[in-house]
């Protein structure tokens, strides 16, 4: 039986930056909108951080049954490592994405019935990311699904089930928050070439390989940067306190640009992680100053 520091380490807790961001900038465009629903955006926030935890344990199961885990670098594997069974870290996953469930049927209860597909598809995106016979994740495709479901859904979905709608401009700074998400998965897979290479899990990583990876996540960091101006001269030039990950970003683009791998990515993640959080801090920030000058 795995102990409980060992359950806390395989969720992977330098990912949780990609569940509260999204929940953080969204219900800054709510209040920049009309007003935060507070009860409702803790709800969301159980949703994604459930979400996360829940996708995290499901790729631990499924990348542990398959022995794409062996050798891995980086947080300890629960299957791959035997510190728990398949059976208990899928029924872990399982838990996660029940109780998100919950949380996620009382919103759209309370908002809109259509709710319930998103939310439905949300929880396939989850467990088909490594899971199932042919998990999309392994053809390369999971940077979409993440700045879809983590970026997009997310960030506009937290908006939009307190105020009932989600203004045009909002979805550059979901396209933005999306970015980052994605630089989290783009370092985590540049660290893992090596290994999914030799285990046959085709990410997009192993298929154009190192350069372009590096030059992806470098990209990325930039494209986050310009839709925060943007969305600032949509909507409120305060949007520009995005700009305070700056420093976060420089440091984990130097340590991508000077050809860092393996355990030398792992500092990265975090920075990746915590650059996320920042930025969206500094929308939410952005979001309240610009509502408290409105007239």
């Amino acid at each position: 039986m795995a102990t409980t520091q060992q359950w806390i380490e395989g969720a992977r807790p330098r990912t949780l930056p990609a569940a509260v961001s999204p929940v953080l900038a969204g219900t800054g465009a709510a209040i920049h909108a009309g007003g935060a629903v507070w009860w409702k955006a803790g709800l969301a926030l159980v949703v994604a951080l459930l979400l996360q935890v829940g996708v995290n344990y499901a790729n631990d199961y499924s990348d542990g049954i398959r022995g794409t885990d062996s050798g891995r670098v980086g947080p300890l594997r629960l299957v791959g490592s035997g510190a728990a069974t398949p059976r208990q870290v899928r029924l872990a996953a399982f838990g996660c994405f029940a109780v998100a469930a919950v949380a996620g049927l009382s919103l759209a209860v309370t908002t809109s019935w259509w709710l319930l597909l998103v939310g439905a598809a949300s929880l396939l995106a989850a467990w088909y990311y490594t899971g199932g016979s042919k998990p999309y994740g392994y053809q390369g495709l999971g940077e979409v699904s993440v700045f879809v479901f983590f970026g997009l859904v997310a960030v506009l979905g937290t908006c939009y089930v307190q105020v009932e709608r989600a203004p045009a401009g909002s979805i550059l700074v979901a396209s933005g928050i999306g970015c980052l998400v994605v630089a989290i998965l783009v370092a985590n897979n540049l660290r893992d070439i090596p290994t999914d290479d030799a285990s046959g899990k085709r990410t997009l990583a192993v298929r154009v390989g190192d350069a372009a990876t590096r030059h992806l996540y470098l990209g990325l960091h930039a494209a986050a940067y310009a839709l925060a101006v943007a969305a600032a001269a949509a909507q409120t030039w305060w949007l520009l306190l995005a700009g305070a990950a700056l420093p976060l970003s420089a440091r984990a683009v130097r340590v991508v640009r000077r050809g860092a791998s393996g355990h030398e990515l792992i500092p990265v993640l975090r920075d990746t992680g915590l650059t996320e959080l920042l930025y969206a801090a500094g929308i939410f920030a952005g979001y309240v100053g610009g509502a408290s000058v409105l007239p």
